[in-house]
C-alpha cells in the first residue's frame, strides 16, 4: 500500500510537535509539509529530534495549503482560524481528508465527530473530521457507560496542565502565576461543557482549572443514578464497556495524572459509591496533548485511510 501524505497547519504548538512525532513513526504516513508562521524556514529536525529528513517549516497561505494535493491536512490552530483554510481545501482538493483539532466544527452536523471509542460506528467515509476537545474526551469517556442510568446532570471538576492553554502567553500558561496555585476559569458555559452536552444529549456541568504541571488532565466526575448500585457492579460495567479498547484502562484506584503524562491512553478508576447507592464519583486521566489531541487525530486518520485504527500509536 502506498504511503499517505499528510500536512500540518499550526505546527509550532505543543500538539503540532506531538503530531510530527506520531507521523514520523507511522509506517503508512509521510509528512509532506508543516506550516508555521513563527518557524518559517527552520528545519523540522531542528525542532523535533524524532523527525529525520530535510523538511522545513513553511508559512503557507490558505490557497497554497489547498493546492498541495496531499491526502490529509491536520489543522492544529486556535479556535476561529479554520474557516478560510477549509474553504480553500474544499475549493481545490475536496477529496483531501481534513482533521480539525479546534472547536470550529464540533457543532457542525456535516462533520464527523471523531471520538472513536464512542463514535466509530458513525464513521462512513467522511472527509471532514472534527477532533474532540481534551476535557471533552475525558468527560465523555467517564460518563458514557452510565449515561442511561443517570438521574441528573453530571458534575465534572477538571484540572489540566498548562500546556492545554497553548503557546501564546496568557495567565493560564504563565508558570510564575501558576506556581503553588490552582487557577479556576470559565466556570459556566465552557466550550467543552457545550460540546459534551451536545454529544451525550444531556446537560453536563463542567468546572475547569489549570494547575502548575505541564501536561495531563484529571477529571473528577460526580454522577447521580436513578437506582442504587454497588461499586463492584459499576466498576464491572466500565470494564465491560471498554473491553477490547487498547487505549482505555479501567483501574480500581483513582488514577494519577503524573502516570498518564506522555502516554497515549485514558485511565478511569477510583469508583466510589456514597451511602444510599445513588451517587457515584469516579476519576479519569489522560494526556491532553495525546489522547486529548494528537493521538485521537491519528486514530481518526487511520480510520479515514481504512488502516488499523491504532497503527503508529504506541500502546
Amino acid at each position: 500500500m502506498s504511503r499517505k501524505t499528510v500536512g500540518i497547519v499550526g505546527a509550532r504548538g505543543h500538539t503540532g510537535a506531538e503530531l510530527i512525532r506520531l507521523i514520523a513513526r507511522h509506517p503508512q504516513l509521510e509528512l509532506a509539509f508543516v506550516s508555521s508562521r513563527e518557524l518559517d524556514g527552520k528545519p523540522v529536525s531542528g525542532q523535533i529530534a524524532e523527525f529525520a529528513g530535510d523538511l522545513r517549516y513553511q508559512n503557507l497561505e490558505h490557497e497554497q495549503v489547498g493546492g498541495k494535493g496531499v491526502d490529509a491536512v491536520i489543522l492544529a490552530l486556535p479556535n476561529g482560524k479554520a474557516a478560510g483554510l477549509v474553504a480553500a481545501i474544499d475549493a481545490q482538493a475536496p477529496d483531501t481528508v481534513v482533521v480539525d483539532l479546534s472547536a470550529d466544527h464540533r457543532f457542525d452536523e456535516r462533520w464527523y465527530y471523531g471520538l472513536p471509542e464512542l463514535t466509530r460506528e458513525r464513521y462512513a467515509g467522511q472527509k471532514r473530521i472534527s477532533n474532540p476537545g481534551c476535557y471533552a474526551t475525558a468527560m465523555q469517556l467517564a460518563i458514557a457507560p452510565l449515561l442511561d442510568r443517570l438521574a441528573g446532570p453530571p458534575q465534572c471538576f477538571g484540572v489540566s496542565g498548562y500546556s492545554g492553554a497553548g503557546t501564546t502567553p496568557s495567565d493560564k500558561n504563565n508558570v510564575e502565576l501558576l506556581r503553588d496555585n490552582l487557577m479556576p476559569y470559565a466556570l459556566v458555559d465552557h466550550m467543552h461543557e457545550r460540546e459534551v452536552s451536545r454529544q451525550l444529549g444531556i446537560p453536563v456541568e463542567f468546572m475547569p482549572h489549570v494547575a502548575p504541571h505541564f501536561r495531563g488532565i484529571t477529571m473528577t466526575v460526580n454522577l447521580w443514578l436513578q437506582q442504587p448500585a454497588k461499586v463492584e457492579a459499576i466498576r464491572e460495567l466500565y470494564r465491560q464497556r471498554y473491553a477490547g479498547e487498547p487505549l482505555i484502562r479501567v483501574t480500581d484506584d483513582a488514577p494519577w495524572v503524573s502516570r498518564i503524562a506522555g502516554r497515549h491512553g485514558v485511565e478511569i478508576g477510583g469508583f466510589t459509591v456514597a451511602p444510599g447507592g445513588k451517587r457515584v464519583v469516579l476519576v479519569a486521566t489522560l494526556d491532553n496533548l495525546l489522547k486529548g489531541a494528537a493521538t485521537q487525530a491519528m486514530q481518526n486518520l487511520n480510520l479515514a485511510f481504512a488502516l488499523d485504527e491504532f497503527l503508529g500509536i504506541p500502546l
